[in-house]
């Protein structure tokens, strides 16, 4: 595993992404607040720029006529067709053992942000 220098701290608002290429690879880079990930930047349903899609939170597992909202800035919307997937593990929630996006372990070092692929 390689570790590429990718970003500096502070680049990346809460909320929000940086792409970057790192060895052909587009890369989107999330900041929490708290904690950095990165995912692929490629939709497996028709290869759409994944990370320009919106971050946002999805309604999760509830009773009939029941909605509760969870997840925030969790949730990766594809722009194409709406596929989402959880940025912090690459899995869709429509079908997680099915179609899934390769995420990368970040670190901090020295005020940089760090990817390791």
């Amino acid at each position: 595993m390689m570790k590429y220098d990718a970003a500096n701290v502070g680049e990346i608002e809460v909320g929000s992404c940086k792409i970057v290429s790192i060895e052909g690879r587009s890369i989107g880079i999330y900041y929490d607040g708290e904690n950095y990930f990165a995912i692929r930047n490629v939709c497996p349903h028709e290869q759409a720029e994944l990370c320009k899609g919106k971050i946002t939170g999805t309604t999760l597992t509830s009773k009939p006529h029941e909605y509760i909202y969870g997840m925030d800035g969790e949730i990766l919307v594809c722009p194409w067709h709406g596929w989402e997937f959880n940025i912090k593990t690459g899995e869709s929630l429509v079908d997680p053992n099915r179609y899934k996006v390769k995420v990368y372990h970040v670190s901090v070092e020295n005020n940089r942000i760090m990817l390791h692929i």
